[in-house]
């Protein structure tokens, strides 16, 4: 079974929303079949939720996971006098990648590519034509890059998408994207030199 499109309002249709609200007090009851097929009908659609908080897509099924086993513990809890089913589970997911936001600590400056430098507690102004300028080569040198190589530098570093989220989308060997990436900073670096 599919989950309908919604209605206008953002609110699930009648037959879908009695279906999920069925299905959520049975999960109450422990009953292992409704929730197997409670995520069949809406794991599509929370991912969504979750994959637009949290863009890196490992993250994003963790905390998808994680909600699954909330639902789980927590259907009882869901009434459907104080609104769909759709939007309490949307509700839960939303919580939870917002708190992988909040607990996920800033990168450390070992983990950054080489070259990085981190921005100046201070704002000098001559700084920011000088950025502005850098600005600029950075995205002349990027159009030097190969289509692949380039999206795949600004997946990896603008995006922060991992090396195995980029091997899977790209369909080419972690260790493949590794020396991409390698070689396209190496190139950058070297163009940026000029």
């Amino acid at each position: 079974m599919t989950i309908r499109g919604g209605a206008p309002g953002g609110r699930a249709p009648t037959g879908a929303s009695d279906d999920l609200s069925n299905l959520l007090s049975r999960i109450a009851t422990r009953d292992a079949a409704a929730f197997a097929a409670l995520y069949k009908q809406t794991n599509a659609k929370l991912y969504g939720v979750v994959a637009r908080i949290l863009t890196r897509g490992d993250a994003a099924a963790d905390a998808l996971q994680e909600v699954y086993v909330r639902i789980w513990e927590k259907a009882g809890e869901f009434d459907p006098l104080k609104g769909s089913p759709l939007a309490w589970m949307a509700t839960i997911v939303r919580n939870r990648a917002l708190d992988e936001v909040r607990r996920v600590r800033p990168v450390s400056l070992e983990d950054q590519p080489e070259g990085f430098e981190p921005a100046a507690e201070e704002i000098d102004p001559l700084a920011a034509r000088e950025r502005s300028e850098g600005l600029t080569a950075l995205v002349d040198c990027l159009k030097a890059l190969d289509e692949e190589k380039r999206a795949i530098v600004l997946l990896a570093y603008y995006r922060g998408s991992s090396r195995e989220a980029l091997a899977k989308r790209f369909g080419r060997p972690v260790s493949t994207i590794k020396t991409w990436l390698h070689r396209s900073l190496a190139q950058l670096r070297d163009c940026l030199a000029s």
